[in-house]
């Protein structure tokens, strides 16, 4: 945002605060200050000064030699070769040692021998522009004969020794100036001879001298300008519409052009945080300096006159979505006067980074700037129907806008349209079809309110960047509309641009409702570690128009990012002063910082990993959906059911996992194919499934993969049982699966602690295998980390070693071959007393002496009492009552 200072002083007088001090201050308070820039530093010891004299230079035939009144005892001497001055003209001088805005230091010299003072500067010297900064300086100038030279050397169209009287062509005869005065601002006297009398028109022409030689039309009594000869600028080179600048202005002699042209201002470019677009405004920025300084705030109410008639009977605005367009409000202009804008309007345009273009279309600028609320100036002539209707495009619809291009519009894209087509990019650009022109007589004003993202969005797809756009896509205050469209009505008055039609249309379309915060001074206080009492709090806040009743905050409709007392906190620390806020030590005790229980679990299920030989790997979240193919997971399984990313960078990263034995499939191989003799892997990942609430769940997964010599299914389980014994689970058991098609149906097992499942393990199938080319056996685990976590044992307590032996007995039991060991270990756990304090397998035997269908198993059983030495007696009931239980439950026999 570029704020000039001498605008901001018509809202709050801070002239005589300097530069420096108003840069700190601000950045202090929160507006962060990039430059400050005096405009009149490019612009030194340059003087209005006015002609006294002309003669013509001794050794030149297109040079003047001038006497200046530069506001001084004595006239200065200046040589220019300018066509278009004459005595009495205002002009700027660039005196001995001044600077110009492109750089240029001029000093005294001499021009062919004849001293030169300075130098008279055009307005490109100025560092400005007649079209747009000054249009009264746009120079038509006449079609001097004797400065013609022919294109065509061998053919000349106007005979080089042509005399007063001559026929030019048709009515058009040469006259010859004998005098040249200036009347008025752009008008000029002359006398001519045209060799049988003398004519006396006025021009608008400036180029003219006495001596001139001009073509001179007898039948409209007007002198000719080239385009009245149909002649080209290259065949008159003297002709130009560049030259002094010749000024209007009411100034004196000696005044400094920096004053004259409002380059004596300074403008300050701020850095404006996204949440603030209150102060993309003068206004906006004005409330920060009151604040800030503790100057009063002078805000103008805008007062509009009407001349009649009802905008009711001339327009109807709809809005379609009152989300993409809250609030509309228009008003009518007539008998429009399309002309430059005054002189302190364009000044502070130019200023503040804008260009000049018209009144009607600088008063919408202004306004923005003044405001902080985009306008847009419809020629309503262009609507049709005389109805306005705020809608996204249709699709196919496509709209010129006024930079030209032909832009093609989507249907998500808001537009201000008539009954036909749109007119308008709602929040970015208007359409040229409604384009405001030199012969436009009915303005209809636009002030609305658009959201944010919508503009945001549409300006990003059209690549369009507008002032406007950049304003609207921060959010903008609802309740601002109707106080800008009044001002550029006051504006038009003010200016005499036209006529304004009674009435507002003013359309809301969803209502903004007013936010409150509690005032809590302590906890304010408490966050920002000060002591701040409750009615400097008040005040601060009341200096930024905020509301306060009692304990309520009203926040005012501009700023929507207040919304918490934390809000309120940073409102007061920043006008409190950052740096009066004292540095104090903590005076809280120090929280104790360490891991969870469950970050505690997930390290010791890494390091039992580690420990065993496993290595860690990190896998991507998001899948292919083909994975689910490659583990032969069947076409109606729930776990195809994958959350879908909006977003993806392709398809073999579209979904989100349901299951990590893809991934570390992927990566085993990987490795088999960079031909790792042996792999053994671990990932602790996440999966995701789909909730109800459109969310998702997260939950972890242990997964261990390996393959290589000395990897079989029981080394598999071995690593899986020294994960559980360290989460001290206890009842596990596994169960034998063949109904999981990713896994071979007889090396597969569910891991159970009591009745909950833990997980899978077991070698991968063939068939899945050799989709992932691999021609080996690959083993995998997936163990799910909320039920090991659920199922963790306490904490373990000191036990003391035992003081009385053991008494061991060796058992073999023979029991069908389909029994499983898992369940003969259950058995004898059923059976014990409470003596059995260990047991182990050490043999399996199907050979000679055993019937056919059946095994023999043996396991080593320790029986210890721990207040008593066991006798032989006590030992042998209990393996009696093991061996009853296995009979009963297993149909195991002793052998």
């Amino acid at each position: 945002m570029i704020l000039s200072r001498k605008w901001l002083n018509e809202f709050v007088d801070v002239s005589d605060i300097s530069d420096r001090e108003f840069d700190e201050a601000m950045t202090l308070s929160g507006s962060k200050v990039e430059t400050v820039t005096a405009l009149n530093e490019s612009l030194k010891n340059v003087v209005v000064g006015q002609i006294l004299s002309m003669e013509k230079h001794p050794d030149s035939d297109h040079m003047w030699v001038c006497q200046i009144n530069v506001g001084q005892a004595e006239p200065t001497q200046i040589v220019t070769g300018a066509w278009n001055i004459h005595v009495g003209d205002l002009v700027p001088v660039a005196q001995h040692k001044s600077l110009l805005p492109n750089g240029t230091k001029i000093e005294k010299g001499k021009l062919r021998g004849v001293a030169s003072n300075g130098m008279l500067c055009s307005l490109k010297e100025l560092g400005l522009t007649a079209d747009h900064d000054y249009p009264y300086a746009v120079i038509t100038p006449a079609a001097l004969l004797n400065d013609y030279h022919p294109l065509d050397k061998d053919k000349p169209s106007i005979p080089a020794d042509i005399k007063p009287g001559d026929k030019v062509f048709g009515p058009v005869v040469c006259g010859k100036v004998l005098e040249c005065e200036a009347q008025s601002y752009g008008v000029y006297h002359t006398t001519l001879d045209i060799g049988s009398a003398t004519v006396s028109p006025d021009t608008a022409c400036s180029n003219l001298h006495a001596g001139d030689l001009v073509a001179y039309n007898t039948k409209t009594d007007s002198i000719c300008t080239l385009s009245d000869l149909h002649a080209e600028q290259a065949e008159f080179p003297h002709c130009i519409p560049d030259g002094i600048f010749v000024l209007r202005e009411d100034v004196a002699p000696g005044e400094d052009m920096a004053k004259v042209i409002g380059a004596d201002d300074h403008v300050v470019e701020f850095e404006i945080t996204p949440n603030r677009p209150d102060c993309l405004s003068v206004i906006g920025l004005a409330r920060e300096a009151s604040a800030t300084f503790g100057r009063p705030l002078k805000l103008h109410t805008p007062e509009v006159k009407g001349c009649g008639g009802s905008i009711a009977e001339l327009v109807d605005i709809d809005i379609e979505d009152g989300e993409l367009c809250p609030r509309y409000t228009a008003r009518m202009v007539k008998n429009v006067k399309i002309q430059p804008s005054p002189a302190w309007m364009r000044e502070r345009l130019r200023n503040s980074g804008v260009r000049p273009i018209n009144n009607i279309v600088d008063i919408t600028n202004y306004v923005m700037l003044e405001y902080g609320q985009p306008m847009h100036a419809f020629d309503f002539s262009c609507v049709e129907g005389g109805h306005i209707i705020v809608r996204t495009a249709r699709e196919g619809e496509t709209i010129q806008t006024l930079d030209g291009n032909q832009r093609n519009l989507t249907t998500s894209m808001l537009c201000i349209c008539d009954e036909n087509r749109p007119v308008c990019v709602a929040g970015v650009m208007g359409g040229a079809n409604s384009e405001i022109v030199g012969d436009t007589a009915m303005v209809l004003f636009e002030s609305a309110n658009f959201n944010g993202t919508s503009v945001h969005r549409t300006a990003a797809a059209l690549n369009m960047r507008t002032d406007a756009s950049s304003r609207y896509e921060k959010g903008l205050d609802p309740m601002n509309t109707l106080k800008a469209v009044e001002r550029a009505c006051e504006l038009v008055e003010l200016l005499g641009a036209g006529e304004v039609v009674e009435g507002v249309m003013d359309v809301i379309a969803k209502d903004s409702n007013p936010v409150t915060v509690k005032l809590e001074p302590e906890k304010v206080n408490g966050l920002l570690g000060t002591d701040v009492s409750r009615e400097e709090m008040v005040r601060i806040l009341e200096a930024l128009d905020f509301k306060v009743e009692g304990d309520t905050i009203h926040v005012p409709s501009w700023r929507s990012d207040v919304e918490h007392y934390s809000d309120i906190a940073e409102e007061v620390a920043r006008f409190y002063g950052y740096n009066n806020i004292p540095d104090t030590l903590s005076n809280g005790l120090t929280a104790r910082r360490g891991l969870t229980d469950i970050q505690q679990t997930e390290n010791l299920l890494g390091s039992v990993c580690r420990a065993a030989g496993y290595d860690e790997i990190i896998t991507y979240s998001f899948i292919s959906p083909t994975y689910y193919d490659k583990i032969d997971l069947p076409k109606d399984s729930p776990l195809r059911d994958s959350l879908k990313i909006l977003n993806p960078l392709g398809e073999d990263t579209s979904i989100m996992r349901t299951t990590t034995l893809p991934s570390m499939l992927e990566i085993l191989t990987r490795n088999y194919n960079f031909r790792n003799k042996s792999a053994k892997l671990y990932e602790l990942g996440r999966v995701y499934f789909k909730r109800a609430d459109g969310l998702a769940d997260e939950p972890k997964v242990l997964t261990l993969g390996a393959y290589g010599d000395n990897m079989d299914f029981f080394a598999l389980k071995g690593a899986v049982e020294a994960v559980l014994k360290q989460l001290r689970i206890e009842n596990v058991r596994f169960l034998a699966d063949s109904e999981n098609p990713s896994y071979h149906p007889g090396r597969c097992a569910k891991v159970f602690s009591g009745d909950r499942l833990l997980g899978v393990l077991g070698q991968v199938h063939p068939h899945v295998a050799g989709n992932y080319g691999v021609d080996a056996e690959l083993y995998a685990a997936e163990l799910r980390f909320d039920a090991l976590y659920e199922s963790k044992g306490s904490q373990p307590l000191y036990q003391p070693l035992p003081k009385f032996p053991a008494v061991t007995r060796d058992i073999a039991v023979v029991c069908d071959k389909a029994v499983t060991v898992g369940e003969l270990e259950d058995a004898i756990l059923k059976g014990a007393k409470g003596l059995l304090k260990d047991m182990a397998l050490f043999d399996i035997y199907t050979g000679v002496g055993i019937a056919t269908g059946k095994k023999s198993v043996a396991f080593n059983l320790t029986l210890r009492a721990d207040d008593r030495s066991l006798t032989a007696e006590e030992a042998d009931a209990d393996v009696k009552s093991i061996l009853t239980a296995l009979e009963q439950e297993c149909g195991a026999v002793l052998r």
